[in-house]
């Protein structure tokens, strides 16, 4: 067992260390592989050791952390609702989690104060999704689906409204900081350990979450405690999410593309795609930001520009397939 799990997550995890060279190495100012050894001694060009370690660095960790936590929020995501199309952004919980951060902003707050806004945000999203999709004989998961993405459509709404009555001087950073904006992501360890926490917990749970994504009848038949379960997947991903969204804006279909991506490679057992997901989508933030701040430089594009570009035809052809 430990051999199947194991030989995966060391290619991910070898894959995300390149992932992260790259990222400190390509820029205004190329720095080689021995460089940034060197650089990371604490030896080494000052100003170099400036850009890499107070520029590069922290913004990278920001970028892998913000992946691994939106791609395990939406594995959860996809086994709650056993739909491979399943995603905070595409359910409406991202939209949920940034009206959350932005009304904390606007109301001149910040920190702590702005995580546990988006946190509320991302929950309240997450349950009007699921009450309405229950309606009164029970949800689908393709009527689930439907639903988020009205939900998410209306937190677009209300977002644009939000945006409409800030004072001019706030717009540009607000505008920016919802397209997905890493580049004032200076505080990169919170959200990585939530990502290591979140790991740590949910791997024990692998046996239960594969079992209940083969439905809840049947998992409550085979002993899964499945309300509890549905509760921690629900209050995980909000957290997931929120964390996310209060780090680097609002960044779509990570979440889904990189679980769907794993489930074709490594199978569904949930002990393997969870921290699986938690390597590929922190790869994959760390390349899509890296390529977003270098292909128009000195101008930086949002790296929610660059993921839509890889998500938008991934969910078109998984809805395509799910017809």
């Amino acid at each position: 067992m430990l051999a199947r799990l194991g030989l995966p997550l060391s290619l991910l995890l070898l894959a995300a260390l390149a992932a992260l060279l790259l990222a400190l190495g390509v820029g205004s100012a190329k720095i080689s592989p021995a460089q940034i050894w060197d650089l990371l001694q604490g030896e080494g060009d000052a100003l170099a050791r400036t850009m890499v370690m107070e520029l590069r660095l922290p913004r990278a960790l920001s970028a892998f952390a913000v992946g691994g936590l939106l791609a395990v929020a939406g594995a959860l995501m996809q086994v709650l609702l056993r739909n491979p199309l399943a995603d905070p952004y595409v359910l409406g919980l991202s939209g949920g989690a940034s009206i959350g951060a932005l009304a904390a902003m606007l109301g001149g707050l910040g920190g702590l104060a702005i995580s546990s806004s988006a946190f509320g945000g991302a929950l309240f999203s997450t349950f009007l999704v699921f009450g309405l999709a229950h309606g009164s004989g029970g949800w689908t998961p393709s009527r689930l689906l439907l639903t988020g993405v009205v939900v998410a459509a209306g937190w677009g709404a209300v977002i644009t409204l939000m945006l409409a009555l800030s004072p001019a001087e706030r717009l540009p950073g607000m505008l920016y900081w919802l397209m997905g904006d890493l580049s004032y992501a200076r505080t990169p360890w919170p959200p990585l350990l939530l990502l290591l926490a979140t790991c740590v917990v949910l791997i024990p749970l692998g046996r239960s979450l594969n079992v209940l994504a083969r439905g809840p009848q049947q998992a409550a038949a085979l002993g899964v405690a499945v309300r509890p379960l549905e509760w921690c997947i629900y209050v995980t991903a909000s957290l997931l999410t929120a964390a996310a969204v209060t780090t680097a804006g609002s960044i779509g279909f990570v979440g889904l593309v990189v679980p769907h991506m794993l489930r074709l490679l490594l199978g569904n057992d949930q002990r393997l795609i969870l921290p699986a997901c938690a390597l590929a989508g922190g790869t994959l933030l760390v390349l899509a930001d890296t390529l977003a701040r270098t292909m128009i430089a000195p101008e930086q594009l949002p790296v929610g520009v660059i993921t839509a570009l890889l998500g938008v035809p991934t969910f078109l052809f998984l809805l395509y397939r799910s017809r």
